[in-house]
């Protein structure tokens, strides 16, 4: 069976954002339970997190077997340009007058959209073409 289908790839990616946030939380608590100090803490959180979503992502909803190198190059670019739409709709929102723990739920939206449209059709794109190919 394929996973090429938009929306199983979508709930995959899902998951495994739910899961990398789990696990990027969990690090940066431990983290700061050992002494780090906050900036510290939420860097290993996110580099732990992000090197499984990397992973996970390849392997489970993408199922890409190439090179690693420029998957891994490709994701750091989309999730960097994720995260920085995250901030400026986050900013844009609290300018607007919504309350900083709505605007942080807002921003998510965006950040997921752009990061799952990226690693689709970006990162991970040169296996979903052929397989989508390949049912046609």
């Amino acid at each position: 069976m394929t996973t090429a289908h938009p929306r199983r790839t979508f709930w995959r990616f899902v998951v495994v954002g739910m899961a990398n946030t789990f696990a990027g939380l969990a690090f940066i608590y431990g983290a700061r339970a050992l002494g780090l100090g906050e900036v510290a803490a939420n860097a290993t959180g996110y580099a732990i997190g992000l090197m499984l979503s990397f992973g996970l992502n390849r392997q489970w909803t993408f199922r890409q077997r190439g090179p690693l190198l420029p998957h891994v190059l490709r994701f750091a670019s989309v999730m960097l340009l994720a995260w920085l739409i995250n901030v400026a709709v986050l900013l844009g929102l609290m300018r607007w007058g919504v309350s900083a723990v709505l605007a942080q739920a807002g921003a998510v939206l965006p950040y997921t959209v752009v990061g799952y449209l990226g690693c689709r059709w970006w990162v991970f794109a040169n296996r979903l073409n052929r397989m989508e190919g390949e049912r046609t």
